[in-house]
């Protein structure tokens, strides 16, 4: 064994010994579309006396922790985001009405002076008291921010029944003490002896100050109680407002998820169960293509798993659901650098079969390294573009996948290459042609050989095939239309589960006769009832519920969304940009990696796949979702790494034939990315169809959309970007690249079947 190998081994087992330490010994952080729970986004709003800015949004949220500790809410999350919005995530909260009601409340709290009866609408301050008396009230003489601390108490000696306790800071209490001792300077039985307290503009007490107190005497700060016909709850939700004291600025909730817990705990299984049985496919593949090779690459893919996700762990990542298919997603992408290595052994191989096995991976390897880094560029910048510009659970997507991406190039570049050098200098390993599997090139390439189509004679051919298929997609949005969902055009979507059998024609019956005949009504999962309306508000979605049980009886909430409409309008705004960067920042890197030419060709693809994308999702109906555009991003990440490796072979090939036309060149390199192309994709293929067919309703659409863009974008790479650069080229006046610096002697010349995994 080499040194080089002994570091990779020792290094790849290190990695791997603290990984799986890490992944006994940590739990990973759920999201709470695993875990359940709900999630609310809080816009912060100015005030007559405050701007909505970031310092006033942070002393919110503090304001708001406070109130979510004493609810009793189990490691409930507050972060802010941007200048004036709060995330607030509360595990295990499943009605979400008391949370909001508690939380979006501004608890103004205040104490006037009664100055006497008042009439509506008069001069000055005039509210009703607990009996809807109008009384005209002096200006507020304290706010509820010099209350030291609030407590409910029930007093049954006295029979006052449940009050609450103020304890006054020092300032404020001899306020207090002022106030109650004017108000005693004034007879028993006149109005003006009452001191109001007014909650949010509603007067919620006005006790009259004790006969037993003398005038401009006061009550000391202390012993202040507010009475009135309070409930338990009643009392105690009123404590809780004062104690974590008023909101600098008012909040509204523009956006309320609520995910039942039996449905994250479906998701895992089905994630768990795709995993499994896709990486099991994937494993069998790359064995049956790479024999043995095949199998240490498979030992590498399952060391990936355990990397990647103690990886996750590890820095703390919020494991979402968008994120835990980007796991599983990442297991069949992981493949791709195998492919590349072993594709390029193969050639070096039949370059040098005189050559021991040892050396010819070992130049697969070394020759395959920028390939390999170069295909993972553009998956990584889709990654990112998830990560920036994504929202909620579509950031872990983003996460997830990067982070997959780079143990991935741990995976092939040490693991596996430490475990293939050593099997390779095996005799009997390097004898035997069908036990290492580089030995021999391929069935597929061997294929290829025999039949060498021209694929490329006639460019204007494919780019009229991509023309109907744009056109069919087109169609489907403008007759169809898009089913935009409430993440983007605001409303409220919500899924039942009901303990008796309701058929949608039921449903609509019975919304309609509560009100809520405008409701969309359909069927989601195993006979569970999805119910799409507008703006509806926590006690709607009550009552909606209610008429739902009286035909389905017992009714549980499995999910819940809620999308105000202006958050709707810049996530749908924030959907549009987030492609219009994602073009952008393609098109860039290809300039710079490639000619003008096949940049603007590559680009002309990813549009292409777009389209087709978004029109089959209009012919089937499926909802256009944040999900969706994860998917979408991460597509446009395929289609150009598929089109990178395809123009690199181009570039190479033109380079030595410059006097040769270029479709012949461009058909050659078409033919010789082949093989590449089918083993890559078929790794990701076995993923994406356990993901359709065993995650269940919350993963179908995901995968679908997955597996529709990959399927159009391996085509859209070699048949319309390769046939749209030819065209280009014609009215191009750039000479043909420069040719490659010749090799050393001894080194052999380039086999004519090569595949396009040297970069």
């Amino acid at each position: 064994m080499t040194r080089a190998t002994t570091v990779r081994a020792v290094l790849a087992a290190a990695v791997l010994l603290v990984s799986v330490l890490i992944a006994l010994t940590m739990s990973p952080r759920l999201g709470l579309d695993l875990q359940g729970g709900t999630r609310m986004v809080l816009q912060a709003k100015d005030s007559d006396t405050a701007k909505a800015d970031r310092e006033s949004t942070d002393r919110t949220l503090e304001v708001l922790r406070k109130r979510i500790d004493s609810l009793g809410v189990t490691e409930p999350t507050l972060t802010r985001s941007g200048e004036d919005r709060i995330i607030v995530e509360l595990p295990d909260v499943q009605d979400p009405r008391k949370a909001a009601d508690v939380i979006g409340r501004t608890a103004q709290l205040s104490f006037h002076a009664v100055q006497g009866p008042g009439t509506p609408g008069g001069e000055g301050l005039t509210l009703p008291d607990e009996q809807d008396r109008t009384l005209a009230l002096g200006p507020a003489a304290l706010s509820g921010a010099g209350v030291k601390e609030a407590s409910a108490a029930f007093d049954a000696q006295q029979g006052a029944g449940w009050s609450v306790s103020l304890d006054f800071h020092k300032d404020a209490g001899r306020d207090w003490t002022r106030l109650t001792g004017e108000a005693a300077c004034h007879p028993v039985q006149d109005e003006r002896r009452r001191v109001a307290i007014v909650l949010d503009k509603q007067v919620i007490s006005s006790p009259q100050v004790s006969p037993t107190v003398a005038c401009n005497t006061g009550l000391p700060s202390g012993s202040t109680q507010i009475t009135g016909s309070f409930s338990a709850d009643e009392a105690r939700e009123l404590a809780l407002l004062i104690q974590g004291g008023a909101l600098p600025v008012p909040v509204e909730i523009v956006e309320q998820r609520t995910v039942g817990p039996t449905l994250g705990a479906a998701a895992i299984d089905a994630s768990a169960r795709a995993a499994l049985i896709g990486a099991a496919a994937t494993a069998l593949f790359i064995t049956l293509v790479y024999r043995l090779f095949g199998a240490l690459a498979a030992a590498a893919l399952g060391a990936y798993g355990v990397i990647s996700y103690a990886a996750l762990v590890a820095l703390g990542v919020t494991l979402t659901l968008p994120g835990l298919a980007g796991f599983v997603l990442a297991i069949g992408m992981a493949v791709d650098a195998n492919v590349l290595v072993f594709e390029r052994a193969r050639e070096e191989h039949a370059l040098r079969p005189g050559k021991s096995l040892r050396t010819s991976l070992t130049a697969g390897f070394r020759h395959a390294w920028s390939a390999v880094a170069d295909s993972n560029v553009t998956t990584l910048i889709a990654a990112g573009l998830l990560f920036f510009l994504g929202s909620g659970p579509v950031k872990g997507f983003g996460v997830t996948l990067g982070i997959g991406v780079l143990a991935s190039m741990f995976s092939a570049l040490v693991i596996a290459r430490a475990l293939t050098e050593t099997a390779a200098r095996s005799r009997f390993v390097s004898d035997y042609r069908g036990v290492n599997g580089i030995a021999s090139p391929g069935r597929v390439r061997t294929w290829i050989a025999r039949r060498d189509p021209q694929l490329m004679r006639s460019p204007r051919r494919w780019l009229l095939v991509s023309t109907v298929l744009i056109a069919v997609a087109v169609t489907g949005i403008l007759v169809r239309g898009v089913n935009l969902g409430v993440e983007f055009t605001g409303g409220r979507l919500v899924e039942y589960a009901t303990s008796r059998p309701v058929d949608v024609d039921s449903a609509r019956t019975a919304l309609a006769g509560a009100g809520f005949g405008e409701a969309e009504v359909t069927t989601a999962g195993a006979g569970d009832i999805s119910v799409r309306t507008g703006n509806l508000d926590n006690d709607g979605e009550h009552a909606l519920r209610a008429a739902l049980a009286v035909e389905g009886g017992e009714t549980t909430k499995v999910r819940d969304e809620l999308i105000g409409p202006s958050l709707g309008d810049e996530l749908r705004r924030n959907a549009l940009i987030a492609l219009a960067i994602a073009v952008l920042v393609q098109l860039g890197y290809l300039a710079i990696r490639f000619r003008w030419t096949f940049a603007v060709a590559s680009v002309g693809a990813l549009v292409h796949d777009v389209i087709i994308l978004v029109g089959a999702f209009a012919w089937l109906g499926r909802t256009v979702d944040g999900i969706f555009l994860a998917a979408l991003l991460t597509v446009i990440g395929y289609s150009v790494n598929d089109s990178v490796v395809v123009f690199d072979r181009v570039r190479e090939l033109w380079a030595k034939a410059r006097k040769e036309p270029l479709s012949a060149v461009a058909n050659r390199a078409v033919l010789q990315t082949v093989p590449r192309t089918v083993n890559t994709g078929m790794g990701a293929l076995f993923i994406l169809v356990a993901l359709a067919v065993l995650g269940g309703d919350s993963l179908a659409d995901f995968a679908l959309a997955l597996l529709i863009g990959i399927v159009v974008g391996t085509y859209s790479s070699v048949m319309t970007a390769v046939p749209a650069a030819l065209l280009l080229e014609r009215s191009s006046k750039a000479p043909p690249p420069a040719r490659a610096p010749r090799r050393k002697p001894g080194a052999g010349q380039r086999d004519p079947l090569d595949n396009g995994a040297r970069v």
